[in-house]
């Protein structure tokens, strides 16, 4: 076991994690303390998701508020009821289908899942990842993980261990570096509590993948909600958002914006970056950075690389942010989702 004491950093390998570490990690959890780990979507920050103390301790870390919900991750289907009831079988469906994977499903609450969980609702969301680490923790456990993205509140969300690492520090107990996560932006929050089943959050999962099961799914039609206790991560306050100002541009003439906008700043004396696909990325040559997250035909790949993206153009040490927007079909509404929350302004 390699422990770095300064950063409490442990490598796993995430294909075959190390029995012993993951024993030790799992004991951690079962103790009440906080453990970051990869999951194939982003790094999430956990602990035992059925203790109320533990769970307090999350929100701390991460400065979160405390009527914004958590997420419960378990490891096999078995567990579903540990924190959910009233199932209906449209979830059994979407879980033979998605499950382990980027989905959550966002159910009736059971009794055993504290309020600290949920933010007070009576439902909650509940999904099982798609990494073998993530798997491996949960059941070393033996407890459900209430695990939101492992970075300071409002934050890009972190896709490597060194992400992590910088935001949480030593807020946190132990991070296992599982390398760089595969999908990027967080999971689809499905609500199946209302008919037709709702997204209150795009991610990972499509909703053209989910109408294959469901049938007919509504997408809730606001970015955010303004008040009460928020019906799912990512609905009631500003996420992913850099440091730095980022403004988003859109529109036919999108390039040629942007190309205005950098040089509007630069002659305010202002050092300017854009995140952009490589097909345009040449128009910006004036900028003083310019982050590349991939084609902008390969939308699985500017997921993969948005946060990362972000985060590079805030330590860049420029003064504003332009960026471009993507298509929104597939995975692209869960891009553009993150984008919009992490703008302060849309022109």
């Amino acid at each position: 076991m390699n422990l770095n004491a300064e950063a409490k950093v442990i490598t796993v390998d995430p294909l075959s994690p190390d029995r012993v570490i993951l024993a030790k990690a799992g004991e951690m959890i079962r103790q009440g303390r906080l453990v970051a780990f990869p999951t194939e979507t982003v790094y999430g920050l956990g602990a035992n998701g059925l203790s109320a103390e533990a769970v307090r301790r999350i929100f701390v870390a991460k400065g979160r508020p405390t009527d914004n919900p958590l997420i419960l991750h378990i490891a096999s289907l078995n567990d579903l009821l540990r924190v959910a009831c009233q199932v209906p079988l449209s979830a059994y469906a979407l879980a033979a289908r998605f499950w382990p994977g980027s989905l959550t499903l966002v159910l009736q609450r059971n009794k055993a899942v504290p309020d600290e969980v949920s933010a007070g609702l009576d439902t909650i969301g509940v999904r099982i990842p798609a990494h073998r680490v993530a798997l491996a923790l949960i059941r070393a456990g033996r407890t459900p993980i209430a695990a939101p993205s492992a970075n300071r509140a409002g934050r890009p969300s972190p896709t490597t261990a060194a992400h992590v690492l910088h935001d949480l520090g030593e807020r946190i107990d132990l991070i296992l570096d599982g390398g760089e996560t595969d999908v990027g932006v967080e999971s689809t929050v499905l609500d199946l509590t209302v008919a037709p089943p709702c997204i209150l959050r795009p991610g990972g999962i499509t909703i053209e993948e989910l109408k294959k099961v469901t049938g007919k799914v509504d997408l809730l039609g606001v970015e955010k909600q303004d008040s009460g206790p928020a019906r799912s991560p990512g609905l009631k306050y500003r996420h992913y958002a850099p440091q730095t100002p980022l403004i988003l541009v859109s529109g036919a003439e999108m390039v040629e914006k942007i190309i205005a906008l950098i040089a509007q700043y630069k002659a305010e004396g202002r050092r300017v970056g854009v995140l952009a696909g490589e097909e345009n990325s040449s128009y910006y040559k004036e900028a003083d950075c310019v982050v590349i997250i991939g084609a902008r035909a390969d939308l699985t790949q500017i997921a993969r690389n948005l946060f990362a993206g972000l985060r590079r153009l805030d330590a860049a040490g420029v003064d504003v942010l332009v960026a471009e927007i993507f298509d929104e079909q597939g995975i692209g509404a869960a891009i553009m989702n993150r984008l919009r929350k992490a703008a302060s302004e849309i022109i």
